[in-house]
């Protein structure tokens, strides 16, 4: 549904008037360990011993992801850093919203009805990515980084094989405007898509971060790695162990083509795979996060929360834990 009238300048305002909280310091820190936030005079601080701790906008996903509510959740768990999802951007930006629908269709022709509808929700899309301008994502950059909050990754919808060049040229060039080194998406199965975005990424100077789940091997990115200087790898430790696989050889030799890291403790193929609050999986976070800050890795360690959240928490207060799970690993 789309926002009435009004509504989205708004909630811009309201937008802004949070990054001014923050750094007036009147946005609480989490009631959790010690509140990066306070510390750091209304600005969070989840940079540790040289290690930039983010988050990706997937954890909050419990929650209402717009651009102010994402960057509140930032600054109250005391992150200051994002892989911001494609959609919190550019529903800030004015884009068109998908039509919700109240339950999965069923019968022929209400799939051929959704069919149908998503078609031209693409197409409305496309057209809207043509012609808009970056004014807004400069503005959301802005915002969020005079609360504190930085930018360094970007994951649209835009970047996929039946997109066309000019929505591809579109996403790296929103990437450019807020900032962020590189944009996400999953690893394609086919070669060619990660040759045609290698190209467009080295016209744009933006690298392109392949996410891989349990298919990631030590040489899962070395096709598309040849391909384009610009390539390279998002990785996820927590689906790397669970595929079972030992991930310091990689992250070893291939730490320069690494863009940034999700970090997620999921146990080992034997034990399951599950997904674990922090600490009780079989995924080395600690040994690696000491691993990068001994070695001066560049690289951010991006917090996806993907275990159960528990009945008496929230995402925001289980994003701190995992924060501060960080923060001892690095610090101690």
């Amino acid at each position: 549904m789309k926002n009435e009238p009004g509504t989205k300048e708004f909630s811009r305002r309201r937008f802004i008037g949070v990054s001014a909280l923050a750094v007036a310091g009147l946005v609480s820190g989490p009631s959790f360990g010690a509140p990066a936030i306070v510390k750091n005079l209304g600005k969070p601080n989840s940079k540790i011993a040289g290690v930039q701790i983010g988050v990706i906008t997937y954890s909050f996903r419990s929650m209402p992801t717009d651009a102010e509510s994402v960057l509140k959740y930032c600054l109250e768990s005391g992150v200051s850093a994002i892989e911001l999802m494609g959609g919190t951007a550019e529903e800030f930006a004015g884009a068109p919203q998908m039509q919700k629908f109240s339950r999965k269709p069923e019968s022929p022709e209400e799939k051929e009805e959704m069919r149908r509808i998503r078609d031209s929700f693409a197409k409305e899309t496309a057209d809207w990515r043509a012609k808009t301008s970056m004014d807004k994502f400069k503005q959301l950059r802005k915002t969020y980084a005079d609360a504190g909050v930085s930018i360094y990754a970007w994951k649209p919808s835009a970047l996929g094989m039946n997109n066309s060049d000019a929505e591809i040229d579109y996403a790296l060039r929103v990437a450019k405007a807020l900032h962020a080194s590189h944009v996400t998406l999953e690893l394609p199965k086919d070669p060619t898509h990660s040759l045609r975005l290698g190209k467009h990424a080295a016209r744009h100077k933006v690298r392109v971060g392949y996410h891989g789940h349990l298919q990631q091997t030590y040489t899962a990115w070395d096709e598309a790695l040849r391909q384009s200087r610009y390539n390279a790898l998002n990785l996820d430790l927590g689906h790397y162990v669970a595929a079972g696989l030992d991930p310091f050889p990689l992250l070893r030799d291939k730490h320069k083509d690494i863009v940034s890291m999700h970090l997620k403790d999921r146990r080992s193929k034997e034990n399951g795979q599950t997904n674990m609050p922090w600490g009780q999986g079989d995924t080395p976070i600690a040994k690696v996060l000491q691993l990068m800050r001994d070695e001066k890795y560049k690289f951010p360690g991006t917090i996806e929360l993907e275990y159960k959240i528990p009945e008496n928490s929230d995402a925001v207060q289980e994003v701190g834990k995992c924060l501060e799970f960080c923060r001892k690993a690095l610090e101690g």
